[in-house]
């Protein structure tokens, strides 16, 4: 009898690390795995700097002195600098009546663009793909734009496909959520998410103030990710994503109502910007943060941090277990709002604070232009930690925290301009040009559209 109790507890000995090793086994083969990125350069023509964009405004006949000095102002403060992309339909002048056509071409350009150099980076033929996941906020047509990817690079009939719509400029981080919750399920697999944005017909032509705010910072730009959990392709990942958590906060009104689409008396649609924006961005990241810290920080910083809050109060240091941080370029106010409330310096923000020069706010793709510069100065070592910032109307903050997996040092989209930046100067020839344009004797003036000449 005490042979046989021996045998059946060596027997539940041996279940159960069998059990337990195939769990860690299943566990490895859910871990999600950046491959590669490619972010979207525009074509040269289609560059916005000062002379262009005050053809842009002046053009809008609706707009008065005052709807002038708003704007002028708003893109001297903006943080965005001469060497960012518009859409041609508005660069033409036809963002009044936009076609189908000029949108399926503005969005073809950047997801094709993105996807035919990382097949080509990667050496992955677009059959291989298991997941696809697109997410662009503004443009939704039937076909989705996945079918429109699938059709164009001919992919398999059983890859598992998902276009998200109206998740703003934090849908990159929700797609690779979704991705890494199928790596649950789904072993040994690839899986891409292409990031980008409509913005040539969604282009406000009012002169509503807190609608004519996108028309400042948003530009063109997107983003193509490759992803896997196949443990034989870890050695060749350049990211390990590390944590993951979202924050809705859309049952706040204010925060609801801070970024939204809507139309102005006289019909115009555009997407309104209140600013309650910070206020709701700042609520809704303290939420976020206060479940991921204590997963992301040494025990030792949690002890110090409650320690000092009992005695005298005081701040977390995230730097105790971040190395970088990727924060949306939103703009400037976003940037700021985010390193004064983490506490982070200059040299933390800078890569934000270049990507949002270099390239404006490019929505859901702006967090991988960030990312670019990080690498493009060779910032990034293996086992650094990222912490990756996004914001989005919803109101919503979305986070997560990647582990370096080797020494990042690709110059990717910045190759033609990294060695120029940061630049000695952030400010704007906006101020210089045109800032006759803020006298105060000029308060009484209306502009004469029929008399104004543009070149």
């Amino acid at each position: 009898m005490e042979f046989l109790l021996k045998i059946l507890c060596l027997f539940s000995l041996f279940y159960s690390i069998s059990k337990l090793v195939k769990l860690i086994l299943k566990r490895r083969n859910q871990s999600c795995y950046m491959l590669a990125y490619e972010c979207f350069k525009p074509k040269e023509e289609t560059k916005l700097n000062t002379d262009s964009s005050v053809k842009i405004i002046l053009r809008n006949k609706n707009l008065g002195l005052e709807e002038f000095r708003f704007l002028l102002k708003t893109m001297v403060s903006s943080g965005i600098g001469e060497n960012t992309y518009c859409p041609k339909i508005v660069l033409e002048g036809r963002e009044t009546c936009p076609t189908l056509k000029d949108t399926y071409e503005e969005i073809d350009e950047i997801m094709f663009d993105t996807l035919d150099n990382l097949f080509k980076r990667t050496c992955f033929s677009p059959s291989e793909i298991d997941i696809l996941v697109v997410n662009v906020a503004l443009f939704s047509p039937i076909p989705s734009l996945t079918a429109r990817i699938i059709n164009r690079y001919k992919m398999r009939e059983d890859v598992k496909v998902f276009n998200l719509a109206g998740m703003g400029c934090s849908a990159s981080v929700v797609a690779i959520d979704l991705v890494q919750q199928l790596f649950k399920t789904h072993e040994n697999s690839l899986g891409i998410v292409v990031s980008t944005e409509d913005l040539g017909s969604h282009w406000y032509c009012g002169k509503h103030k807190e609608m004519m705010l996108s028309n400042c910072l948003f530009r063109s730009g997107g983003c193509s990710m490759l992803f896997t959990n196949k443990m034989e392709l870890k050695n060749k990942a350049i990211l390990k994503l590390k944590h993951m958590e979202r924050t809705q906060f859309g049952a706040d009104d204010e925060a609801y109502n801070c970024c939204i689409q809507v139309e102005d008396e006289e019909g115009f649609a555009g997407f309104r910007l209140t600013k309650s924006l910070v206020k709701s961005a700042a609520k809704a990241l303290t939420v976020n943060l206060q479940s991921m810290v204590p997963k992301i920080l040494p025990f030792w910083e949690l002890v110090r941090f409650f320690t000092v809050c009992l005695r005298n109060g005081g701040g977390i240091n995230l730097k105790t277990g971040i190395e970088h941080f990727c924060v949306h370029p939103g703009g400037k106010a976003v940037v700021d709002g985010i390193g004064k409330g983490l506490r982070l310096n200059e040299y933390d923000l800078e890569p934000a604070r270049m990507a949002l020069h270099r390239w404006g706010n490019t929505s859901a793709g702006g967090l991988w232009y960030v990312l670019g510069y990080m690498e493009a100065k060779k910032r990034l070592k293996k086992g650094d930690r990222i912490l990756m910032i996004s914001l989005g109307a919803g109101f919503k903050c979305n986070n997560c925290v990647w582990e370096v997996m080797r020494d990042l040092s690709d110059t990717n989209v910045w190759t033609d301009s990294i060695e120029s930046y940061p630049p000695p100067s952030l400010n704007n020839p906006f101020k210089e040009k045109y800032d006759w344009i803020h006298d105060d004797y000029l308060g009484f003036v209306r502009y004469d559209h029929s008399r104004l000449k543009i070149d």
